[in-house]
């Protein structure tokens, strides 16, 4: 049964892989880099500010610190743990899929960038939704935007990404409610 899984998961790899054309690989490569998630982050910095002040802002910074750390450590442990090869990695698909990034890394199950993204679009959404009726779908969206380069450039699997969505969203859950036990024991 996991071996039929994992054939259906190359299968789908290929294929999302396969849509992507050279023009729009600068695109999607910059996607996908850390930094490019900047401008996003300060806008939900400010807003996060104007609607909690310094101190509930403060809390939310450390726990999003804290959030992205566990995250972010709990995909390597599974990385390192479970050791499955990336598909940049595999000599049986090099000639069947496009690589797109710079650099291939050695083990892919499962994402560290859809669990990170997902974890601070489930977060961040809860903690703004109520005055931003539409923010938690629009960071949700990032999140998927953001883990599709993944496959987009070869450097995971679809079943890499959505196991990475349900550690994020689960962590970025626990992360949120932490924060509201957090926001009732801040002083005035």
């Amino acid at each position: 049964m996991i071996e039929q899984l994992l054939e259906y998961d190359t299968q789908l790899f290929l294929f999302l892989n396969n849509l992507g054309s050279e023009p729009w690989d600068g695109l999607w490569r910059f996607i996908t880099e850390k930094y490019s998630s900047i401008p996003i982050y300060l806008v939900l910095l400010y807003l996060i500010y104007k609607k909690y002040g310094w101190r509930g802002t403060g809390l939310a910074l450390l726990m999003s610190a804290i959030m992205i750390a566990a995250t972010d450590q709990l995909a390597n442990a599974f990385k390192y743990g479970i050791q499955r090869p990336r598909p940049c990695q595999e000599e049986a698909l090099k000639d069947l899929m496009r690589f797109a990034a710079k650099h291939c890394g050695r083990y892919g199950y499962f994402s560290g960038h859809a669990s990170t993204s997902m974890a601070a679009a489930v977060y961040l959404g809860m903690v703004l939704r109520d005055k931003y009726k539409y923010i938690p779908f629009l960071l949700i969206l990032w999140s998927v935007i953001l883990a599709f380069s993944r496959i987009y450039l070869g450097v995971h699997y679809p079943l890499d990404i959505i196991t990475g969505f349900a550690f994020g969203g689960l962590i970025g859950w626990g992360t949120y409610i932490l924060f509201q036990y957090g926001l009732k024991k801040l002083p005035a």
